[in-house]
Formats: structure tokens, sequence, C-alpha cells
């Protein structure tokens, strides 16, 4: 499983979501341009040290990274976009092992053409008159689902024990 950000624009949410690439083993493609350096300070802050553990592949444009998924090694999977103008629940649908979650830039989304390549769309539940949640959460509410279905979290660390109760 793959996370793939869309021209993100907030240095600190991408921060954010590479640190929760690397905690769960996860590699995330950045489709530029970004509205931010990606050295960002604020970016590096938001993702302290973890950001040396994991796997970044920046692509120039999407047109790029739509190229790079058709000869990824073993194929490229579905691209399953998160987006409020979706009809399908995040939690309707089966993930695959080999399924890429694509977040639109905090302050517009996707374009049509993006929207429209996406093998599927879906929408995280919200309460009523709520329009959408911060991209990082969104990130990690449906790539959680995602990695429950396909048994994808990482095993607890030799000595570590779950919490009781």
């Amino acid at each position: 499983m793959r996370i793939a950000l869309y021209q993100p624009d907030i240095p600190q949410n991408t921060g954010t979501i590479l640190r929760f690439c690397a905690c769960f083993g996860l590699p995330c493609d950045i489709v530029e341009p970004c509205g931010f350096l990606f050295d960002d300070r604020r970016m590096r802050r938001a993702g302290m040290d973890y950001l040396d553990r994991l796997e970044v592949v920046r692509h120039v444009s999407w047109t790029r990274y739509l190229d790079s998924r058709a000869t990824r090694p073993g194929g490229s999977g579905r691209l399953i976009l998160l987006t409020t103008r979706a009809a399908v629940p995040h939690t309707q649908i089966e993930y695959r092992p080999d399924d890429t979650l694509l977040l639109g830039r905090e302050s517009a989304g996707v374009p049509d053409d993006v929207h429209a390549a996406a093998d599927l769309r879906v929408v995280i539940p919200l309460a009523g008159g709520l329009r959408s949640l911060n991209v990082a959460m969104a990130c990690a509410v449906v790539a959680g689902e995602a990695l429950r279905q396909t048994g994808g979290f990482p095993p607890l660390e030799e000595g570590v024990t779950a919490p009781a109760g």
C-alpha cells in the first residue's frame, strides 16, 4: 500500500503524513508542485526524525506520476481518491495491499482530470453540516481501515505489549 499527495500546500500536514507513513511502513509519492519548499522547517518539525525512515518519491507533475505508476514493478494497483465529492464511504470497499490512497490539496482538492483518473473515490462520513477533516487526519482514518482490512499493520516489536483492557 502507498500514500500519494497531490500538490500539498501545507508543510505541517505533509510532515505529519510523512511521519504517519514512516510509522506504518508506507511509501509516499509527492506530486509536485508543492505549495512550500520541500525542506521547509515546519514540515521537518511535524515529521520529526522519522522522515529519514521512509521511502518518499517526488514527481514533478501529475503526468510523470502516472507514468511512474505504469512502470512500477509488480503493477501499480488501484488509485483510490479520498474526496468529499465521492458517494461511497471509505468503510464500504475492500482494500488491497497494492492500493494507493491519493489525497488532494488542502485548499482545493484535485482537479477534474485527477478525479476522473482514480479507480475508486471514497468519502469519510461526517456528522451533518460538517465538510471535511484535516488532510492528515483523513489519511490516518482511511489508511487505518485499509491496513486493518489487509493485515498491513507492522507487528509489535519484541517485548512491547498491547495495553490491557
